[in-house]
């Protein structure tokens, strides 16, 4: 290869740029927004963004962050208020006991997953992901030096991962397991029970470590009462990286603060990669933060009434749509469609709806309503509604969809 062509853009970048791509939710978010710009109305299903407001003493703890000057740098994971505020949290909501040597805090859960696996991830081991799972899970695990290990969970199984498929898939390479109950991007929630029964076949593999997303804890619905792995088995207390963050709960996507708790060699690790990245996580979220896990929590439950109403009204908007099968979500903010009905069918244009990619095409380019295709999940053909918006919103994109899957040949 000549000079000129070893400097062409792209030529110079990393053989593990070829792992990842961006983020689906996110292209379509953008498409979203550039319809939007040039202004047609959108109804945007694809994010899963809370639309209330921080909630008010939260705001006020920022500002007066601001104004004491605590704008500097603070320890690389997080200020030791709030570490004790984690660690309060785990012991208020989880039952979960966590030295402050035990918690970190980063820009955001994903971050949080990230240097977990950046710390543990030597190439060939395997980390077992039940689909359909969170865009990130598998990329991140790539870029650590992994290999993402699928399974499938359909819809006959609630899209819950049963014990028999979590043994099938242990081998000596497994290093991880990861769980998100309340699921993104199917809404299940496992039960006590399941947990335990998950919790029988991984102490009998002592070499696996588990990853437990519990960023959706506050939203499960119908009465159902939200459970961790760790509490369910302190067996495995010692193996399990608990996993969260203010996002979701109290309406903080853009101030970047997640966090877990988990053994002290993994978070001291942890520690080392984002030392090395970022460094520490915004000084001023993290005062807000505190706020948020330490402040009044009387709107958390006003909020997951919020969304559960919300889901009401998209479940009953869906119901007519031809084509589209789904089970009521049980948590997040997520109705996952099935949509295998409509594959092959012809748009009005004579377009064929080969796959699920091209019905989430379809649907914003004739309905103006944005989802995700189910390929970006790891289990197709489906497409991922979220109900984070507004209600007249939800019944406006509700019936373009029902439109046109009608206008579907």
């Amino acid at each position: 290869m000549n000079d000129a062509a070893a400097n062409e853009p792209g030529k110079q970048l990393s053989r593990r740029m070829s792992l990842v791509a961006l983020n689906p939710i996110i292209a379509v978010m953008n498409r979203a927004r550039a319809l939007r710009a040039a202004g047609t109305r959108v109804c945007d299903f694809s994010v899963g963004e809370p639309d209330f407001d921080t909630p008010g003493h939260v705001q006020d703890a920022a500002i007066a962050a601001i104004r004491r000057g605590d704008t500097r740098y603070t320890a690389t994971d997080g200020t030791i208020a709030l570490k004790e505020a984690i660690q309060a949290k785990f012991r208020r909501e989880n039952r979960l006991e966590y030295r402050v040597d035990q918690v970190t805090a980063a820009a955001g859960a994903k971050q949080v997953i990230y240097n977990a696996f950046q710390a543990t991830l030597d190439p060939g081991d395997e980390v077992i992901i039940p689909a359909p799972y969170w865009t990130s899970y598998p990329d991140v695990v790539r870029l650590g030096g992994g290999r993402p290990v699928i399974v499938p969970c359909d819809r006959a199984s609630g899209y819950r991962l049963s014990p028999t498929a979590l043994e099938q898939a242990i081998t000596p390479r497994t290093k991880w397991l990861v769980l998100n109950s309340p699921s993104n991007p199917t809404g299940a929630v496992h039960s006590s029970d399941e947990l335990r029964a998950l919790a029988d076949v991984l102490e009998r593999h002592p070499q696996v470590l588990v990853l437990s997303d519990d960023i959706y804890e506050h939203l499960v619905y119908d009465g159902q009462a939200f459970t961790s792995i760790a509490q369910v088995a302190p067996s495995l207390h010692p193996r399990v990286l608990t996993v969260n963050g203010v996002s979701k709960t109290y309406a903080m996507t853009g101030w970047r603060i997640g966090y877990a708790g988990g053994p002290t060699p993994l978070i001291r690790a942890m520690a080392a990669i984002q030392s090395q990245a970022t460094s520490n996580p915004c000084s001023i979220s993290q005062a807000a933060a505190v706020a948020a896990l330490l402040g009044p929590q009387e709107l958390v439950a006003e909020r997951r009434a919020d969304f559960e109403r919300r889901r009401d009204v998209m479940v009953e908007g869906l119901r007519h749509a031809p084509g589209l099968v789904f089970d009521v979500p049980q948590g997040a903010f997520y109705v996952y469609v099935d949509c295998s009905a409509l594959i092959g069918r012809r748009t009005p244009e004579g377009t064929t709806i080969v796959d699920d990619t091209a019905l989430a095409n379809y649907l914003l380019e004739h309905a103006h309503v944005a989802t995700v295709q189910g390929a970006g999940f790891g289990f197709s053909p489906a497409i991922r509604l979220a109900y984070a918006t507004a209600e007249a919103d939800i019944r406006h994109g509700c019936a373009a969809i029902v439109a046109a899957c009608n206008a579907l040949h």
